[in-house]
């Protein structure tokens, strides 16, 4: 349920417009677009990403600009927005897949890093007006824009990309650069789309389709409504597994191990008898002592890898509506509303290690204990013969934004246009996660009241007075009701223990919430007239606020869980106010200088900011143009934080113990100061003949305090005992905790490039392409005084960096003759090193994609659109590179599908 506050700020976005319409409606003026870079006007001016200014084009941006128009999507077959902008070469460390130990709780999300800074440093706009955060953060802590909840892909024209920081017009959430997707606003007809994926390589994985676009127009009301359905089945690790078993097994296995046994060396672990027998896999004390070790001592190893997922299980409605009305002759009103509602299930092992040990003790009255004593068992309550235990995440997004615009014409301002915006986007985001209650563990080693004196000694409440033990209704086991830890439970095949896991197992149920309002306004046109153009200005003001509060259920907050420990319900705003302008000056017929100016305020907590940019476009002939900018940004601490908490499961490579994977809390930090960056670029574009365009861009970001969640690797390496690693009595690490921390500084450059040459041959077009990514350094430093870190060629692992390949492209050919088309993509990514395994190589990625497409219209002149489409990519059946970690692959880099083909079918009304 929506807060009081909630609610009234919407009754004021429509009381507020409904006003403004009443008021306006009277003006006899002309119509300009929205900052969406369509045509407004007779003379054919448009709005582009980063800037408020008209221009008669692109091209007359001095900020490298990219665009990726609905043909081009058509023509690299990409299937959602994730598919897009994982393409782009520029995006680095993205989390798009369903990776539960580096994505374990967003699963079913999609998101951009620009330039590898951060999925929080580039800014997501739709329309050109911003989209609320995700409400579940990564497991760093930083929560952003869901790119797969914005609008059905049909619906989109284009996408811009921004590739400088843009803080200066749009804030500084823009510190990485802008991705504007545009939606196409003006269609009329009917457009339906089906498509049909199958996965073609190892693994049954398939993937329906199904989108429609409607748009008509009733005088001057132009309405337009999309809507898409997907339907994924899952790709499992048991059906593709990328990994070998030492890379997925854990010492805690079901058979377990057990310590106090009487005869072993004091502190040595004792293997369950029946370990091998059972599946588990017998594993050294620790690699010093094997050879050392009488028979019977060490771990009982669990092989976790086949329960999980490289694809999920999702199914997702999106859905897109907007409007757009001629008030007068002088004033457009638009609305747009968008919805998405996303469901998507992973797997887990069948139980989480059991980590509380204190809580662990077998004793010797447990019937199915052999050793005669009372021992610690270290183990999970399910592993070997267990089933996936389910992850459920669900995820409802609803946006609702309202323009007015005109023109007008002053004293001071000629040919001028104002723009007034209201915008409210929320997100509900729950995820359920199964994990071992830790009492009811405990209590069930022991019979539950079966000794109540042995309870007592160990400060355990096995009775109804004990919450953990009743949550969400559940009933106590009779007395007397013992869990059997040992492999005896599994003979013959079956679990003796079965009806008590669905009893000692309860879901950690989390319910986030993120909203966001928005109230801006800008006017702009010209101030004065040059020899070589008039002086274009704009002038605006902005008002955010950025809602995020999260609850769980009360075992979580009571820290009752085994492994995933438990969570803290918290709330938290931001509010920020701006003021911003822009000069666009035409210094000569073939110099644009721009210049750019943003204050903003985020109050006592945030601090405030004037970030300037300036940017300038030379011409020198019609077939070269240079372009420079420079410019800074910054970004406040978030509310998640300053104020939030979360506890995250992640890999850590134990330098004691080796890989563990472990629970780690952050705790926000309230002393966090702002970042800050530096930008500027150097770039040039070069069109010597017809139909050839080359360009390149050199970049330079610099970050200093950029906030970062403290790495629990690097806690690790600094101090493997130290106050913020929790071991258990055995040594394995049961928990990791920190926080968030302003880090020295990031800084990375490289070189952007392209080139495009479309040819014609007699009546065929030959496109070849190529276009990629360059990375000259990515260093990282991540304390005042610290050793700097060379990140380039890196997966950074052990820091709080990005992976990062030092080459990228992509290269294209694309033939189209008459109804026929097609198109060849190959896809590249450098080998990197590994720094989780002392440096190792991590192969190169090199893919192609196919793609044939048949306008059947063309060949039956029919004049609305029927196309056929059918395409494979990674055609030649690629697999992700290896990476000896969880999973076995690098799921921020590759995609770990294999052959995947495509059919589809467009047709027009």
């Amino acid at each position: 349920m929506k807060s009081s506050k909630t609610l009234f700020k919407l009754s004021c976005a429509i009381a507020a417009i409904g006003v403004a319409t009443l008021a306006l409606a009277q003006q006899q003026e002309t119509v300009t677009s929205d900052n969406t870079a369509v045509e407004s006007g007779d003379d054919n001016e448009i709005i582009v990403t980063g800037s408020f200014i008209r221009r008669q084009s692109q091209a007359d941006l001095a900020s490298p600009l990219a665009t990726v128009d609905s043909g081009a999507i058509a023509d690299i077959g990409a299937q959602n927005i994730g598919e897009i902008t994982q393409s782009l070469t520029i995006n680095s460390g993205a989390q798009n897949n369903p990776d539960a130990f580096t994505q374990g709780g967003t699963t079913g999300t999609s998101n951009i890093n620009l330039r590898g800074l951060g999925v929080a440093s580039t800014l997501i706009l739709l329309n050109g007006k911003r989209q609320t955060l995700s409400a579940s953060p990564t497991n760093d802590g930083i929560n952003f824009v869901d790119t797969s909840s914005l609008v059905p892909l049909i619906a989109v024209e284009r996408v811009e990309i921004l590739k400088d920081g843009a803080s200066s017009l749009y804030g500084s959430d823009a510190v990485a650069g802008v991705v504007n997707f545009i939606t196409r606003d003006d269609y009329e007809g009917l457009l339906v789309s089906g498509e049909y994926t199958e996965h073609l390589s190892t693994g049954n994985y398939s993937e329906y389709n199904i989108q429609a676009l409607a748009g008509a127009e009733f005088g001057s009301l132009n309405l337009v409504g999309a809507i898409s359905y997907v339907d994924r089945s899952p790709l499992t690790t048991a059906e593709r597994r990328l990994s070998v078993p030492a890379n997925d097994t854990s010492a805690l296995g079901n058979p377990g191990a057990f310590f106090g046994v009487p005869g072993a060396p004091p502190g040595a672990p004792t293997l369950d008898p029946g370990c091998a027998g059972a599946g588990g896999i017998p594993l050294p004390a620790s690699a010093a002592a094997a050879p050392l070790l009488p028979a019977g001592i060490g771990f009982c190893g669990f092989d976790f890898g086949e329960f999980f997922n490289l694809v999920p299980d999702e199914q997702r409605l999106t859905a897109y509506v907007s409007a757009k009305a001629d008030l007068s002759d002088s004033v457009r009103f638009r609305a747009e509303v968008s919805y998405a509602d996303n469901t998507a299930r992973r797997g887990n092992s069948p139980t989480f290690p059991f980590l509380q040990l204190g809580q662990a003790v077998v004793p010797t009255f447990n019937p199915d204990n052999p050793f005669g004593a009372n021992v610690v068992f270290f183990g999970r309550a399910s592993g070997n013969g267990g089933e996936v235990s389910p992850a459920l995440f669900e995820s409802q997004t609803l946006r609702l934004s309202s323009t007015l615009e005109g023109d007008f014409e002053s004293g001071l301002l000629s040919n001028g246009r104002w723009n007034v915006n209201l915008t409210f986007a929320d997100n509900d985001f729950s995820g359920n996660t199964e994990d071992t209650v830790r009492d009811r563990f405990a209590c069930a080693l022991r019979g539950f009241n079966a000794v109540p004196a042995f309870n007592a000694a160990t400060g355990l409440d096995c009775t109804a007075s004990n919450p953990f033990l009743t949550a969400n209704g559940a009933t106590i086991p009779a007395d007397g009701t013992f869990f059997n830890p040992f492999a005896t439970a599994l003979a013959g095949g079956g679990n003796t223990n079965a009806a008590l896991l669905d009893y000692i197992t309860e879901f950690a149920v989390s319910n986030r919430d993120a909203e966001l309002f928005v109230a801006e306004g800008y006017v702009s046109g010209e101030i004065a007239e040059l020899p070589a153009g008039p002086i274009g200005i704009a002038i605006g003001m902005q008002y955010r606020e950025q809602r995020i509060s999260a609850t769980f259920d009360d075992i979580s907050e009571n820290d009752g869980f085994a492994f995933l420990i438990g969570e803290q319900a918290f709330a938290g705003a931001q509010d920020v106010y701006a003021i911003f302008g822009e000069l666009a000056v035409p210094i000569t017929d073939w110099a644009d200088l721009q210049l750019a100016l943003r204050f903003e305020d985020y109050g006592t907590d945030g601090g405030d900011t004037l970030d300037p940019k300036i940017a300038l476009l030379l011409r020198p002939t019609d077939w070269l143009s240079l372009r420079g900018s420079f410019s800074t940004s910054f970004r406040a601490p978030s509310t998640f934080q300053q104020q939030g908490q979360s506890t995250t499961l992640q890999q850590v490579s134990d330098p004691l113990a080796g890989n563990a994977f472990v629970a780690v809390r952050a705790v926000g930090n309230p002393n966090l100061v702002p970042e800050d960056s530096t930008a500027y670029n150097l770039g040039f574009t070069l069109q010597p003949i017809s139909g050839l365009e080359i360009s390149a861009d050199y970049y330079n970001f610099d970050f200093q305090n950029a906030i970062v969640q403290t790495s629990a690797q690097a806690l690790v390496n600094a101090d493997p005992n130290g106050p913020n690693i929790i071991r258990s009595p055995a040594g394995t690490i049961i928990q990791v905790n920190n926080s968030y921390a302003n880090a020295a500084s990031v800084e990375t450059s490289g070189i952007d490039f392209s080139i495009r040459y479309a040819i014609d041959v007699g009546a065929a077009r030959i496109t070849p392409s190529f276009e990629g990514n360059y990375v000259l350094s990515y260093d990282l430093q991540e304390s005042v005084g610290g050793p700097e870190i060379d990140g380039t060629g890196n997966r950074n692992f052990t820091n709080f960096g990005s992976p990062t390949p030092e080459l990228r492209f992509n290269a294209g050919l694309q033939f189209e003759a008459g109804a026929h088309s097609f198109n060849v993509f190959g896809r590249y990514i450098d080998s990197y090193l590994d720094d989780q395994n002392g440096g190792a190589d991590i192969d190169s990625d090199f893919r192609v994609d196919v793609q044939y497409s048949l306008a059947i219209n063309e060949l039956f002149d029919r004049d609305k659109a029927v196309t056929l489409t059918a395409g494979v990519r990674n055609v030649f059946g690629v697999t992700a590179p290896s990476v000896a970690t969880n999973g076995g692959f690098d799921s921020r880099v590759a995609d770990p599908r294999g052959a995947v083909g495509t059919v589809g079918l467009v047709a027009e009304f």
